[in-house]
């Protein structure tokens, strides 16, 4: 593919000077220069050949779109573009080294204004914690310091939790758990064992009575959970004991837990002192994380946060100073995609399917197949969408291949195919649906014969199928009527064999297929002299026979080879991009030249190989005398042909004169 042509024009906003280019047989503005990046804002946006793309879905950094995606609305418009082009450019010295994309960046080629400043100090405090000299920064060097700060905040919180002083040591939450959840419980306990020792009468009231278990004990236990748990703690008695081997058993999972953690040795019992012990243990545990440790986490979070804004800032800079410009190669011009070099890609292109000995270079990721085949058929290509599985990456995903060269006999739905992604992993392809749409001229040229010899094969083939079938049913048909006519017969008796006879067969009425004979005849007529005319031409001029068979020939492949030709030149990658989500400004022309470059054929080198399974090849002497021989009796034909035509004409001319002399004969007798 040859470079792209540049002119220089002056644009009409200010008179900034933009360079154009040819990509694709259309004028696009080509970005080349820092200069250019840094008057993006100014160029007329109908020259933008997008209007907006989506972030995620695409084979570039989404971590970059994501930060340009000011709205994070998931599509990035011009607007972002631009305004990124305005940031990136105020922050660096030298704009031209966006062109480079390269993921380092000196601190020497920050800005001296407030934004930049402000970036160089989070570069070197990075850099000062990873222990590096403090000249150049790379997104390597961010992301590892965000993974060492992360690091550091979760063992620093560790650490002052650590340090906290817990009663129970490891079991501390766990029992400050069960104390919040039985704290209300054990209170109202006690109150009862109090007013027992008050009033020992009253030690009935205070318990729980016998009727309100019968009540529930009528139904299903287990669901009267809600209940059970508003029965007292415990059997309150006098002395004043929580016996913690009689519970009420909705509470003494919690109870379990404050005998085994928090009760020395386990005792059998809990006295209210004891109980009081405990909670204000847990009171000062829970006061001490509250007003001592959150402040200690407080001041923590904040020293993070710092170390988060200083990520933040760089991990910005190095990714839109990366790939800003290959953003805007496949944004503003489309240079990646009509790049003639296989090692550079539209940010688009996800991979190469390999099918029928054929390579794929033109691959999009979809979501939908159907949707995006009801907009990506205006494309005018051949469109081969496929359902993807990769065993590897237990994943799945649907892609859309474009096959521009080549022909089509033998892709059809069903078929299995490979596809590697851009990261070179396989995934296993199966056809699901296709776009039929020309490929070239020649394979335009050929198609209609394809599709008459399918055609005929289809129509022989149901025709074969359908006499086999009516074969078999007449066969069995007449079989059951004999069988019938056995049986009626023998039920019916000699009278049968009668009225058998009486039947007489309807007479052949040839008055009534006079008008078709008549038609027939006609028709026969008419080819007859059709083909007397034709003869006689051929007779006049033998090349004129070269001229019919031509003739033929462009009437039957004609249409389909101007359709072909109007269709390739206009092939455009825009329905395709704006069923996935674009928004394209302009047509993206993939032309029969450009397309042979999207899809390779296998090509095998001329070798006489030793096949024992091989068809035996004919010797050339045999295939020159078949050759030979055709050619003769073709010449014999077209002699004959010429002979008898030659005979026609003298046998007519000579009628004529005949009839001139019988007339000059009767005018003299006259």
């Amino acid at each position: 593919m040859k470079k792209p042509k540049i002119s220089k024009l002056i644009s009409t906003n200010d008179g900034y000077e933009w360079q154009y280019c040819s990509l694709g047989g259309v004028t696009r503005v080509k970005i080349a220069t820092g200069e250019d990046i840094k008057h993006l804002g100014e160029l007329d946006r109908k020259l933008w050949t997008v209007l907006s793309c989506p972030v995620n879905g695409l084979e570039f950094d989404s971590r970059t779109l994501q930060l340009m995606d000011s709205n994070h609305d998931g599509k990035l418009r011009i607007d972002e573009v631009v305004e990124a082009a305005r940031w990136i450019t105020s922050v660096i010295t030298d704009a031209d080294l966006l062109l480079d994309g390269k993921d380092t960046i000196a601190l020497t080629a920050l800005s001296e204004n407030e934004e930049g400043k402000s970036l160089r100090a989070s570069c070197e405090a990075i850099l000062q914690e990873l222990g590096l000299p403090l000249d150049t920064i790379s997104l390597k060097n961010v992301a590892d310091y965000k993974a060492k700060t992360d690091e550091q905040y979760a063992k620093d919180v560790a650490t002052v939790a650590d340090a906290d002083i817990r009663p129970y040591g490891d079991n501390t939450d766990a029992v400050s758990t069960a104390v919040a959840a039985l704290r209300e419980k054990v209170a109202d306990y006690y109150m009862r064992c109090h007013l027992i020792r008050f009033d020992a009468d009253c030690k009935a009231a205070v318990d729980v009575s016998v009727e309100r278990i019968a009540a529930i004990a009528t139904g299903d236990v287990a669901k009267a959970s809600d209940d059970i748990a508003t029965y007292p703690l415990a059997r309150p008695n006098a002395e004043g004991l929580l016996m913690l081997d009689n519970i009420n058993p909705v509470w003494a999972s919690h109870v379990a837990t404050i005998r085994k953690y928090a009760v020395a040795n386990e005792m059998p019992s809990l006295s209210e002192s004891q109980w009081a012990e405990i909670v204000a243990k847990i009171d000062a545990y829970t006061d001490y994380l509250e007003k001592q440790a959150n402040g200690q986490v407080e001041l923590l979070s904040k020293g993070h946060a710092e170390a988060l804004a200083h990520y933040t800032a760089a991990d910005k800079l190095l990714h839109i100073y990366r790939d800003f410009y290959t953003l805007l190669k496949n944004y503003v011009f489309f240079k990646d995609f009509y790049q003639n070099d296989a090692s550079v890609k539209a940010i688009f292109q996800s991979g190469r399917l390999f099918i029928d000995q054929r390579c794929c270079d033109l691959c999009m990721r979809v979501d939908a197949i159907d949707a995006h085949a009801a907009l990506a058929s205006a494309s005018g290509m051949f469109l081969i969408y496929c359902a993807c599985t990769s065993r590897e990456k237990n994943a799945t995903q649907n892609i859309v291949a474009v096959l521009t060269d080549g022909d089509i006999d033998n892709i059809e739905v069903g078929k299995n195919a490979i596809y590697y992604d851009r990261d070179g992993h396989c995934w296993d392809a199966v056809v699901k649906k296709i776009i039929d749409n020309p490929i070239s001229i020649r394979q335009a040229f050929w198609s209609p014969y394809r599709k008459f010899w399918k055609w005929c094969t289809d129509k022989i083939n149901k025709s074969a199928a359908e006499k086999e079938d009516k074969a078999f049913n007449d066969l069995t048909t007449k079989a059951n009527a004999a069988t019938e006519d056995v049986k009626a017969g023998v039920a019916a008796g000699p009278d049968a064999e009668k009225k058998k006879d009486e039947k007489k067969p309807t007479p052949f009425d040839i008055a009534k297929f006079a008008g078709i004979f008549a038609a027939i005849g006609m028709a026969v007529g008419y080819i007859g002299s059709a083909l007397a005319g034709i003869t006689k031409t051929i007779g006049d001029n033998p090349l004129n026979l070269l001229i019919l068979i031509c003739g033929i020939i462009l009437v039957i492949s004609g249409p389909s080879m101007f359709i072909a030709w109007s269709k390739l030149r206009k092939r455009n990658l825009g329905p395709m991009l704006n069923a996935n989500g674009w928004a394209v400004n302009a047509v993206i022309l993939v032309n029969v030249r450009f397309g042979a470059t999207l899809t390779s054929i296998a090509k095998y080198p001329k070798l006489v190989l030793d096949d024992p399974f091989a068809d035996k090849k004919m010797p050339a002497w045999k295939k020159w005398l078949i050759v030979i021989s055709i050619l003769i009796v073709i010449a014999a034909v077209v002699a004959l042909i010429i002979y008898l035509m030659h005979q026609q004409q003298a046998a007519a001319a000579q009628q004529v004169a005949d009839s001139v002399a019988a007339a000059k004969d009767c005018i003299s007798a006259e």
